[in-house]
């Protein structure tokens, strides 16, 4: 496996132990806000969008819709560090990049401004910068760009599609919402309700209640930090993760909650929405980031200023 064209260690932060941290990678334009800058490049080329990321390296990018979410890990670590500080149970950021290491400078800076805790900036100049990411142990990408979600996810990394938005920073407490099936859950009740219906759905479910459902693309993510939000106390967690679905709590929300129970997930709320728009809730818990499979959510969170993540 080569490694990527050019990685720039962070000398300004600890370097965490790869094998023991939940490593999630955020590519430039998931945490910072580069819209005019991609928007140059596109309509002028890599050589015009060099120049002026050259010319403006000493100026911070302003942040994107990953940028709260990141600054809320780092808040993870410092609660974590201080009732431990030889844990190695950490998270580790690193930044995937198309750009080149000349015009990646202004990045660095931007990160260093905010005093991002950024372990590693890798500057990659293939087409399918992923390939990278199952050698760095990336266990979560956040990627602007669809076709790297959908290469991640066929490389079995937890991905997800980042849309740009304004976006009001929540509070330092991790806030992260998932959304069931084709997320946390495997997508098989949404075929059956594909074919079937409603109904046929809900005869589905009860006939399947005792057998836990299959992994969706984001399992492997939630248990990673299940397993951190297990170090403290209800009341002292750093970390709060909601389960906000489209099923109706009566007729399809207990399989739901044996399955998590199975797997020993524990999440501190869950909500069934059955069929209800999830805008209001998510308003509500103003999370740092909302996973789902559905635009028609991800739309009606953007609506209310969430930070949203699409998982196709």
């Amino acid at each position: 496996m080569a490694e990527p064209e050019s990685t720039v260690v962070n000398t300004d932060v600890k370097q965490k132990d790869p094998s023991k941290a939940l490593v999630i990678a955020v590519t430039t334009r998931a945490i910072f806000n580069l819209e005019e800058e991609h928007k140059l490049y596109l309509e002028k080329g890599k050589e015009e969008y060099t120049r002026h990321q050259q010319a403006n390296q000493d100026k911070p990018l302003p942040p994107g819709t990953a940028f709260a979410f990141i600054q809320a890990v780092q808040y993870v670590n410092e609660k974590i560090l201080e009732s431990n500080p030889a844990e190695k149970d950490l998270f580790d950021i690193l930044v995937l990049s198309n750009n080149s290491p000349e015009s990646g400078v202004r990045i660095i800076n931007s990160a260093k401004h905010y005093g991002l805790e950024i372990s590693k900036f890798c500057f990659v100049s293939d087409e399918d910068s992923t390939q990278y990411l199952k050698s760095h142990g990336v266990k979560l990408f956040l990627s602007a760009d669809r076709t790297d979600v959908c290469n991640a996810l066929r490389r079995g990394v937890s991905a997800a599609l980042v849309f740009q938005q304004e976006v009001q920073a929540p509070s330092t407490l991790l806030r992260v919402v998932f959304d069931g099936d084709a997320v946390l859950f495997s997508d098989e009740t949404d075929q059956v309700f594909r074919e079937k219906g409603l109904e046929g759905a809900m005869q589905y479910e009860r006939a399947m209640e005792a057998v836990p459902m299959g992994e969706g693309p984001l399992k492997a993510f939630a248990m990673h930090l299940g397993k951190m939000r297990k170090k403290f106390s209800q009341e002292k967690s750093p970390i709060r993760t909601y389960l906000v679905t489209a099923r109706s709590g009566q007729d399809m929300g207990i399989r739901a909650i044996k399955t998590l129970r199975e797997w020993g997930l524990a999440i501190d709320e869950a909500f069934f929405m059955d069929g209800a728009p999830k805008g209001p809730i998510l308003a509500q818990i103003q999370p740092h980031i909302f996973f789902d499979d559905g635009l028609h959510n991800i739309q009606g969170a953007q609506n209310v200023g969430v930070p949203s993540a699409w998982v196709p």
